[in-house]
């Protein structure tokens, strides 16, 4: 066999075992989540990649349960936070405290806070101060935590995945731009559709909790990120994805009226980073080792939304995110091969 054709199935059996990895997880979580297909995606994806996830809904929409049934079907250690506006930085990263030995001694020992974990669950995240909010955006950028003079790097894989509510406003404090920027997806989570209701009801007014099973690992997840980083950009593609950016910024080469008239503040690289990262997940799910453009498109909307700034005017024209987004997708046509 030529050294070509060995790496040809090399590279095919690499995209059936992420499939076969990515499939055990998300069948598992859906006998928990019913519907929000799209969520469940978002947010594997984002585990198998190694990027951080903001979920968004009123509510009552399942968006705490789908994160604590991806922590049950991973066998890795989960966290909830549920953060409140007198919630300290201690009271997440931990903090050091007295204990008495056998002999009565005191001694002084550090305590970890629930962001010590693989993945961690932010709910409500929007509810936590400014200084809160750095402390875990640290750990979410620096893959560590800071305590005094005590630094502690977290073991991967580690997740954060967030939630918040978009309507209730009060008593919240919202996330700069800046730090928005670290999630990878912003994740708008919707209404079940009607014929979803009975089985949501049957799952959760009856005897039995569903609950989901340990089907994969830590350390699977990491070699599933190493897989998914190996598949190969073509140079076309890389160039859509930056002419996508580029799309987002006002007054550039590629940018259309409704960027230009509505959009204060565009993308920023790592806006390219997520696109091509969940290009490459979703061509191993479509059986291929390399990325289309077709593929980084497709999730342009969840990687976009929250790394561009609508200016005043647009806000008072009702201009959201998504409708510039999908300007930009139909301004900016995908180079050719």
């Amino acid at each position: 066999m030529t050294d070509n054709a060995t790496n040809v199935a090399a590279a095919q059996s690499a995209a059936a075992d992420f499939r076969n990895v990515h499939e055990r997880i998300k069948s598992e979580v859906q006998e928990v989540i019913v519907g929000q297909q799209a969520a469940i995606d978002s947010v594997l994806t984002a585990l198998l990649v190694g990027g951080h996830v903001i979920l968004e809904g009123v509510p009552g929409l399942g968006k705490t349960m789908l994160i604590r049934a991806l922590g049950e079907a991973v066998d890795i250690s989960f966290s909830r936070i549920q953060f409140t506006p007198d919630m300290m930085p201690a009271d997440i990263q931990g903090t050091n405290i007295l204990v008495d030995d056998e002999d009565g001694h005191h001694t002084v020992q550090f305590q970890e806070g629930p962001l010590v974990a693989n993945l961690v669950l932010a709910d409500e995240i929007n509810r936590a101060t400014p200084k809160t909010q750095s402390a875990l955006l640290e750990a979410m950028q620096e893959r560590q935590i800071s305590v005094g003079k005590r630094t502690i790097k977290l073991a991967e894989p580690f997740c954060v995945m967030a939630t918040q509510n978009p309507v209730e406003q009060e008593g919240t404090y919202p996330l700069p731009e800046a730090q928005l920027d670290r999630f990878l997806f912003k994740v708008v989570v919707g209404y079940p559709q009607e014929s979803e209701y009975k089985d949501i009801l049957n799952r959760t007014t009856g005897t039995t909790e569903q609950t989901a099973k340990h089907v994969s690992n830590g350390e699977e997840i990491m070699r599933m990120r190493e897989v998914v980083r190996s598949v190969p950009v073509p140079e076309h593609v890389q160039d859509d994805a930056v002419r996508l950016i580029v799309g987002t910024q006002p007054n550039s080469a590629h940018a259309c009226d409704m960027v230009n008239d509505n959009i204060l503040l565009g993308s920023s690289p790592r806006g390219a980073q997520g696109l091509l990262l969940s290009g490459k997940v979703r061509a191993l799910l479509d059986g291929r080792f390399a990325v289309s453009s077709d593929d980084i498109r497709a999730s342009a909307h969840d990687v976009l939304r929250h790394r561009i700034m609508i200016n005043f005017q647009g806000q008072a024209d009702g201009v959201t995110p998504d409708h510039v987004i999908s300007a930009v997708l139909e301004h900016v046509k995908p180079p050719s091969s």
